[in-house]
């Protein structure tokens, strides 16, 4: 009998700390995740990132890294049962013989409900074992405070074209994946969209039909051909992607909610993951309506929450609904335009100390020192506004890096800065 096929992500699975590709910045020398693995003492946390960037892979490596016993759960599939003999493994583990640790891995923690989350909680603090969430959603809001207080999270990031290349090199050395040609080698990463496991499903499935057609490399037409027709319409990574995101980023900006629309739904039919049409759709909300109408950037979020909850096609109408919003809202660019100012100012000036009046004094050495001395408690006066009083370092000019425009909300904060500006400039007169 043949053995059984292993898929090729588990094969490539990383077996040490070493061999894993991408989130330097939390597994990288002195970085927070490296500092847990060489403390010899595992703490609970919770994996917060997207689809395919090593969430599983990081916590199997942590058990290997302190031999503790591994028990993963799927929140999905899952319930209270499964934590029940997760706590019966964990204590015979603690108790045998062999006295492990034991590491508890949930996948999609954000699936169970509040009473499941909270049958962790006892055995978290006792320390019985050491919990590990995985989640693609804000644990802020998806796991209760009860446990996330208990847990570290550590932010994982999406992979980078870089780390896919190499990913690629590395299915390569360990499977009959023929040469990649450079332009169906960028498609293929583009595909993938920062998910190693879809780049490394989409080799394998590219090998098995390369061995059947007795295909020497892979080509782009020939890429397009196997992957079929929602590929060769979408063209995620060439020039026709970037064009249509760019029209539907034009049509909601100019505030043509039909053109919006239409965009919109170019994508999604053309195979555009409706997870990328939402985080695009947040950044227009944030960086073209700004304060001019805060509500589209709340909206924007509960319209990528609403499709991760139902998925497609119901949840696309929560992207169709948010579309035709950001696009009749009324337009400011004001705080993006003022952040990048702002930036760009801290980047050049140097580092200016906090004024003594701003800073904090906890201890009686810091009030002999003068901290916090002459500040103004502005709840404490009219208005709730401390006339007179400046809160940039000293001798920096007033750099009006925010700049509201006359529309929508931004029409009553500029009202409301100048009233501020002028009450400011009678008192520092008057003195």
């Amino acid at each position: 009998m043949a053995p059984p096929h292993i898929p090729l992500p588990e094969r490539l699975r990383p077996r040490t700390l070493g061999e894993v590709v991408g989130q330097q910045h939390l597994l990288g020398e002195g970085m927070p995740l490296r500092i847990a693995f060489e403390s010899g003492q595992p703490h609970s946390c919770i994996l917060w990132g997207p689809p395919g960037v090593g969430k599983t892979t990081i916590a199997r490596l942590m058990a290997d890294a302190f031999d503790a016993q591994f028990i993963a759960i799927s929140a999905v599939l899952g319930g209270v049962k499964d934590i029940r003999e997760a706590v019966d493994q964990a204590l015979l583990a603690r108790d045998g013989l062999e006295q492990r640790r034991t590491i508890v891995f949930v996948d999609e923690v954000h699936r169970f409900n509040k009473s499941q989350q909270d049958a962790f909680l006892p055995h978290v603090e006792s320390g019985l074992f050491t919990f590990i969430g995985a989640t693609t959603e804000n644990p802020s809001f998806e796991v209760n405070s009860a446990l996330l207080s208990r847990a570290a999270v550590y932010v994982l990031q999406p992979l980078t074209e870089d780390d896919l290349r190499l990913i690629v090199t590395k299915a390569r050395a360990i499977d009959a994946v023929p040469p990649v040609q450079p332009e169906a080698e960028q498609r293929l990463l583009a595909y993938a969209d920062g998910d190693a496991r879809r780049l490394l499903g989409t080799l394998e499935t590219l090998a098995v039909a390369a061995r059947v057609q007795k295909q020497p490399e892979i080509t782009d037409a020939w890429l397009l051909k196997v992957l079929g027709e929602r590929l060769r319409r979408y063209d995620k990574g060439g020039e026709q992607f970037y064009d249509t995101i760019s029209a539907l980023h034009k049509s909601v900006r100019g505030s043509d909610p039909d053109a919006a629309l239409y965009w919109l739904v170019r994508m999604l039919d053309g195979g555009a993951d409706p997870r990328y049409m939402a985080r695009r759709l947040v950044r227009m909300a944030a960086e073209d309506i700004g304060l001019a109408d805060p509500r589209a950037l709340r909206l924007a979020l509960d319209a990528a929450e609403v499709y991760e909850r139902l998925g497609s096609p119901e949840g696309e109408l929560a992207l169709a609904e948010c579309v035709v919003y950001l696009a009749v809202a009324p337009k400011s660019n004001a705080v993006y335009k003022a952040y990048n100012a702002a930036r760009a100012f801290v980047k050049k000036d140097g580092s200016r100390p906090v004024p003594m009046h701003l800073r904090n004094a906890p201890t009686r050495l810091m009030k002999d020192l003068d901290y916090g001395k002459g500040y103004r408690y502005a709840h404490d006066e009219a208005d709730g506004f401390a006339a007179g009083e400046t809160y940039l370092p000293d001798g920096m000019a007033a750099p009006g890096f925010y700049q509201p425009v006359e529309r929508g909300l931004e029409i009553k904060i500029a009202d409301k800065l100048r009233q501020l500006a002028q009450r400011n400039h009678e008192a520092r007169t008057s003195d």
